[in-house]
C-alpha cells in the first residue's frame, strides 16, 4: 500500500483519470516541476496523452485498468468529475485518490450537490427532486415558472436541461430529457445580473487558498469568457471567497473545488454548481497569478504547501470553439493575434474542429479587466478572420 500521509515528492507518477484539455494542463505543470503522469483515457489521441508520459487505453469505468493506474501511481487525481464512484472507492484502499469518491459522489448528482450546500448554510436557487412527470407537475406547483429542469446526473455546457415557461409545458419537457422515471431537478429561475466562480484548494492537511473571483459571459450555454477580478463590489467578492472556502473545507475537498454562483440583482450569492477539479473559468490564472489553477492542483494532491494565489495583473479569457478559427494549426491568423500585446495562445491538440468544441483558449492581461478583456476578443476576432 502507497503512502498516504507523506508528500508525493518529485518524481513520482501521479495518475490522471481523464485525457482531456484540463488533463493536459495539468500534465504540463507537473513535467515543468519534475513529475511523471499516467493517463487513464480510451481515446489514441486524447490532448492529455500527447503530453503525459505514459497512458492506459481503456474506459473510464474499466475496473482492470482503475486497478493498473492505481498500481503504478503514487497519487490518483482526475479532470472529469463523472468518473466511477464505485471504482475509485475501491483504488483508495491502494493508492491515495484525490478529490476522494465522497465528492464525487455529491458533485456528480444535482439534487445531492444543492443538499450538500444548504447543509453547510449556502444559498441555492429553490429546486425540487423530479422522478416523474407527476412529481413535474407538484414540483412547479411549488415552485412556480419560469423555471429549469435539468437531469440530476451528466449535462454540461448547457446540455442535460430545458426551461418551463409555462406549466403546459412540463410533459413536454420531461420527454425532452429522457423522460420514463429518470431521475431529475426542477430549479427556480434566478434573477441575477451576473455568473461568477471561485477555483479554491484544500491540501490533505487542511490549509486551504482560494483565488479572486471570475466574472463569467457565456454563448449558447457554453463559457464564452471569463474576467478576472470580477467587476462586483469588494465585499461581494470577499463573500464569494468565503461561500468557496466553506465548501471546500466542508465537503473535505483534496484537490481543486471550482465553485459557481449567480450574483442576484441585490448582490446576493446562490450557489449554482461545483466541479471537484479544474476550471475553464480558472484559466486566466495561468497568467494572470503566481501559481496556476493546474500548479496549484498539483501541489494539493501532492500534499505539498499550497502556493500564493495573488493576482499580478488583472485578466481575462475567451473560449476558442470549433468555429472561432478551427484547430488554428497552420494557420498565419495566429501570428496576427499574436501580435496583440500580453495575449498567450493555448491550444488543446484536438485535430478535428466542430461547433462548440472547446479547441483552445485566449488570455490577455492588462492594466485594468477591461483592457485585458478587449486584448483577449481583439486576439480571438483576428483569428475569426475579422479585423
Amino acid at each position: 500500500m502507497k503512502p498516504f500521509d507523506a508528500p508525493v515528492l518529485p518524481g513520482a507518477t501521479i495518475g490522471v483519470v481523464g485525457g482531456g484539455q484540463l488533463g493536459r494542463m495539468f500534465a504540463l505543470e507537473a513535467r515543468r516541476m519534475g513529475y511523471r503522469t499516467l493517463v487513464l483515457d480510451p481515446a489514441p489521441d486524447a490532448p492529455a496523452a500527447q503530453v503525459a508520459d505514459e497512458q492506459i487505453r481503456a474506459p473510464l469505468n474499466d475496473r482492470a485498468a482503475a486497478r493498473e493506474l492505481a498500481r503504478r501511481s503514487d497519487v490518483v487525481t482526475l479532470e472529469w468529475e463523472n468518473a466511477d464512484v464505485a471504482t475509485l472507492r475501491e483504488l483508495a484502499g491502494v493508492v491515495p485518490v484525490r478529490p476522494g469518491a465522497h465528492v464525487l459522489e455529491a458533485c456528480q448528482h444535482r439534487v445531492r450537490e444543492k443538499d450538500a450546500v444548504r447543509a453547510l448554510g449556502i444559498g441555492t436557487a429553490e429546486y425540487r427532486h423530479v422522478g416523474s412527470a407527476t412529481e413535474l407537475r407538484r414540483a412547479l406547483d411549488e415552485i412556480g415558472v419560469p423555471a429549469v429542469l435539468k437531469t440530476s446526473r451528466g449535462g454540461y455546457d448547457g446540455k442535460g436541461q430545458a426551461v418551463i415557461r409555462a406549466a403546459a409545458d412540463a410533459d413536454a419537457a420531461y420527454a425532452s430529457l429522457g423522460g420514463g422515471g429518470r431521475e431529475m431537478i426542477l430549479e427556480a429561475m434566478v434573477r441575477f445580473r451576473m455568473e461568477v466562480s471561485v477555483v479554491c484548494a484544500r491540501s490533505p492537511s487542511g490549509q486551504v487558498a482560494a483565488f479572486p473571483v471570475s466574472e463569467n459571459l457565456h454563448r449558447n450555454g457554453i463559457l464564452d469568457t471569463s474576467i478576472a477580478p470580477a467587476r462586483i463590489p469588494p465585499a461581494v467578492a470577499d463573500e464569494a471567497r468565503r461561500i468557496a472556502e466553506t465548501l471546500t473545507e466542508g465537503l473535505r475537498v483534496e484537490g481543486l473545488l471550482a465553485v459557481e454562483m449567480f450574483v442576484g440583482e441585490d448582490d446576493r450569492l446562490l450557489v449554482n454548481e461545483l466541479a471537484p477539479r479544474p476550471h475553464n473559468s480558472g484559466h486566466y490564472t495561468m497568467e494572470g497569478c503566481v501559481v496556476s489553477q493546474f500548479e496549484q492542483q498539483l501541489r494539493a494532491v501532492c500534499g505539498l504547501p499550497l502556493g500564493s494565489t495573488e493576482q499580478l495583473r488583472p485578466a481575462a479569457m475567451v473560449n476558442l470553439l470549433g468555429e472561432d478559427g478551427g484547430t488554428c494549426l497552420g494557420d498565419e491568423r495566429v501570428a496576427r493575434a499574436l501580435a496583440v500585446p500580453a495575449v498567450a495562445l493555448h491550444l488543446y491538440g484536438k485535430h478535428e474542429a466542430r461547433p462548440g468544441r472547446k479547441m483552445g483558449h485566449l488570455t490577455a492581461l492588462g492594466a485594468t479587466a477591461n483592457e485585458a478583456l478587449e486584448r483577449a476578443r481583439a486576439a480571438r476576432r483576428t483569428l475569426r478572420g475579422g479585423g
